[in-house]
């Protein structure tokens, strides 16, 4: 029988983890929607929201005016009296809590809802609306009631910022990413119901599936790229792109549609506007973007060498931003190394595009990255927010609680591939030092936390280590102690139980335990549960008959991988390795005999890639 506290379970190896569960996921497992095993429960379910929206973005004033036919599937054993909206721009509005400074000139009146109609009945405003923060509440003339559904159509505009551009927004007077822009059904879950997390600017997203169909116009001398696929190619463009984009869904080399030698005049079909039509299936967010004279490369790639299927790689570009011409080989590489190499699973999207606007974001089948002057950071920021089409797209992650759970992905899965293609850059090395600055203080916090707590003084100490380095760290040497393959067949079969669904953080621990048939709650608990840091030092050594001992304390609480380097007096040197289950006992300290033909001069604990607050006792000398 649950309890609350501690769990402590007898029937598989999840059951048996140590790990605090908090009530309102207790109820879960008792409703079994989520098993210990780390897989979706018996009674699993999730609701759906199918959208047909028209939009247009009219570029002299901003504004962008649209109407939305949703689709909303009741699929949980609830009746639901009230639904309830994400009005994200709603963190222009003025008057409204935001926890990031914003331009004066981008304050606004928020989304202006004009009409919302519940099954063809209007809701009159006055007696239906409460809105609150970016949340958006409506009560229902009936209820909708368990396995059914019910339409809901909304009008509604907002004028996109032009100066604090939050992961979206105009780049220059003809030059959009179009992004949290539509009345977003919030999700209703089997944890909280309606998860009515506002959004004030730091945290993410939390969004549900269905499926999109989307009609965006603009004037007729703008090109669209958007998530999903376009449908009307040959109605919008003239027959010459047509057949480029033709040739590079077919070729393993970069094509460029728009080259900075082309008239823009000669590309788009010319009538006054142009609507481009998209569709996209079973995601969980759509964004836009568009410009009137920005450059584009496409190419393609096979993602699944089994059945032969290939996708689309796109970069849409200002042509002064000299880093972007590289953009497109960047990104086909980037989506290559994750489908064949690490986390070695299949693309899982028709397309993707890289549009040049600013920051580094990430969308469904789009990402919205600015310009670097090093390469290093342009092959950075385009693997990073690329890989996030897994996580939180492909499997649907809650980024306003469980921040770690996509960014610390998006962190660790692509290390290898920055250090290869970007020379002379160490990611691994380079988080080392921000997490050996901010690990222990005051203000770090385990990210178990959720992220929608996480308000800390500064933005790197709490926020970004809870939710991208730590968990990175954490990532990496799991990979580290299980070895690579098993690592990926572990990861690859949580993707394949959580894809299209909404994982949580026990989701995930327990889908490992089950795997690895191994309880890794000793891991888990320091890493993800408790505040502490990294620090290992040499205790003490000896060296008798040829053999030399040294004892490495565990000083911090976090389990780390153990690398001591031994010179001779020739300055030869060796080393050896263990990785962080040399921690898995309850003892704090680790022996290490080694056999040497002379007497070391020298021992270092330690590398620049593992992280270690305190390096001063990693040396000894004889």
């Amino acid at each position: 029988m649950a309890c609350i506290g501690l769990f402590y379970y007898n029937l598989s190896v999840s059951q048996n983890s140590s790990l605090f569960i908090p009530r309102d996921i207790q109820k879960t497992y008792d409703a079994k929607t989520r098993d210990f095993s780390g897989q979706p429960g018996l009674n699993y379910w999730q609701n759906r929201a199918d959208y047909n929206i028209q939009v247009e973005l009219t570029p002299k004033t901003r504004l962008v005016s649209g109407s939305e036919t949703i689709k909303y599937y009741n699929n949980s054993p609830d009746t639901l009296k009230n639904i309830y909206f994400h009005l994200y721009q709603d963190i222009y509005k003025k008057g409204n809590f935001r926890d990031m400074p914003l331009s004066p000139d981008d304050i606004t009146n928020g989304v202006t809802i004009k009409k919302v109609f519940i099954n063809d009945s209007e809701v009159i405003p006055e007696k239906g609306f409460k809105p609150q923060r970016s949340i958006l509440s409506i009560n229902l003339p009936e209820p909708v009631l368990p396995s059914s559904n019910i339409e809901i159509k909304v009008n509604w505009e907002f004028t996109m910022p032009h100066i604090s551009n939050v992961r979206m927004g105009t780049y220059d007077k003809s030059t959009f990413m179009v992004a949290y822009w539509y009345p977003a059904l919030v999700v209703y879950d089997d944890i909280d119901g309606w998860s009515t997390t506002p959004f004030t600017g730091t945290q993410e997203f939390y969004n549900e599936f269905g499926s999109y169909n989307v009609k965006v116009t603009v004037p007729a001398n703008y090109v669209v790229w958007a998530t999903g696929v376009l449908q009307n190619t040959d109605k919008v463009l003239n027959k010459k792109y047509v057949e480029l984009i033709k040739t590079a869904k077919q070729s393993d080399e970069i094509v460029h549609i728009i080259a900075p030698k082309d008239s823009l005049e000669q590309i788009t079909l010319k009538k006054k506007n142009q609507t481009w039509e998209f569709k996209a299936d079973y995601i969980s967010e759509f964004a836009f973007a568009t410009s009137n004279h920005y450059l584009w490369d496409a190419t393609s790639l096979v993602v699944d060498s089994v059945i032969n299927r290939r996708i689309l790689v796109q970069a849409a570009y200002n042509r002064s931003s000299k880093d972007f011409y590289n953009v497109a080989e960047i990104a086909r590489k980037s989506i290559s190394y994750f489908s064949y190499d690490m986390p070695g699973i299949a693309f899982p999207y028709p397309q993707l595009t890289v549009f040049n606007g600013g920051g580094g974001m990430e969308f469904p089948m789009m990402v919205n990255d600015g310009s670097f002057s090093r390469p290093a950071s342009t092959v950075h920021v385009t693997s990073h927010e690329i890989l996030h089409s897994y996580l939180p797209f492909y499997m649907g992650i809650n980024e306003q609680k469980y921040a770690w759970m996509d960014e610390g992905w998006a962190v660790m899965l692509p290390f290898e591939f920055q250090q290869k293609e970007a020379a002379g850059y160490l990611p691994k090395e380079r988080l080392a030092k921000s997490f050996n600055y901010y690990s222990g203080n005051e203000e770090e916090v385990p990210p178990i936390v959720l992220s929608s707590s996480l308000s800390g003084k500064s933005y790197y100490g709490t926020y970004r280590i809870a939710s991208y380095t730590r968990p990175a760290f954490a990532y990496e040497f799991l990979k580290d102690m299980l070895g690579k393959d098993r690592f990926k067949e572990a990861m690859g079969e949580y993707v394949k139980r959580w894809n299209g669904k909404h994982p949580i953080p026990y989701d995930f621990f327990f889908t490992f335990d089950d795997f690895t048939n191994d309880d890794l709650s000793w891991y888990w608990k320091p890493w993800f549960f408790e505040q502490g840091y990294p620090d290992l030092a040499i205790d003490s050594v000896s060296f008798e008959n040829n053999i030399c001992t040294v004892f490495i304390e565990k000083k911090g609480n976090l389990p780390l991988p153990v690398q001591l380097k031994f010179t001779f007096e020739n300055e030869k040197n060796e080393k050896i390795y263990f990785t962080a289950d040399v921690w898995k006992s309850d003892k704090n300290i680790f022996e290490v005999k080694k056999k040497f033909d002379e007497k070391p001069i020298k021992i270092e604990l330690g590398n620049s890639e593992i992280p270690d607050v305190n390096t001063d006792d990693n040396y000894f000398e004889f």
